[in-house]
């Protein structure tokens, strides 16, 4: 399976929404929107991770980077990871808590609650 990165302005939010499989070979691909997205001058960016049905340690590494990346920038992240996680389909919030790096990120369960900006993050 292969990784598909969307991208769209919700208000100052930049929203990619990543589906597919998180690993080795597309990683850089998240990376590079990322990038792309601080480039063009973006600190707001929400990773919808839904429907990323697999990730590695290369897919949290780039979400670590992408969390270093944003701060040193002054910017914000936000991760969109459903409440059920891999009952759902997408097991990144159980990846991430397994490898204690959950707490790290505001988490939210959909774009709506991470564009706004009165919505707490779902906790760890």
């Amino acid at each position: 399976m292969s990784l598909k990165v969307i991208g769209e302005d919700r208000g100052e939010w930049a929203v990619l929404r990543v589906s597919g499989e998180l690993d080795l070979v597309t990683a850089p691909v998240v990376r590079q929107h990322v990038h792309d997205a601080v480039a063009d001058g973006r600190r707001s960016l929400v990773l919808d991770l839904s429907q990323v049905l697999f990730c590695d340690s290369s897919g949290v590494g780039v979400l670590i980077a992408s969390r270093r990346l944003m701060r040193s920038c002054a910017g914000r992240l936000r991760l969109i990871l459903p409440a059920r996680g891999a009952v759902e389909g997408s097991h990144v919030n159980r990846v991430l808590a397994a490898l204690g790096v959950r707490r790290l990120f505001d988490c939210y369960p959909d774009v709506a609650a991470a564009t706004d900006d009165a919505a707490s993050p779902l906790s760890a």
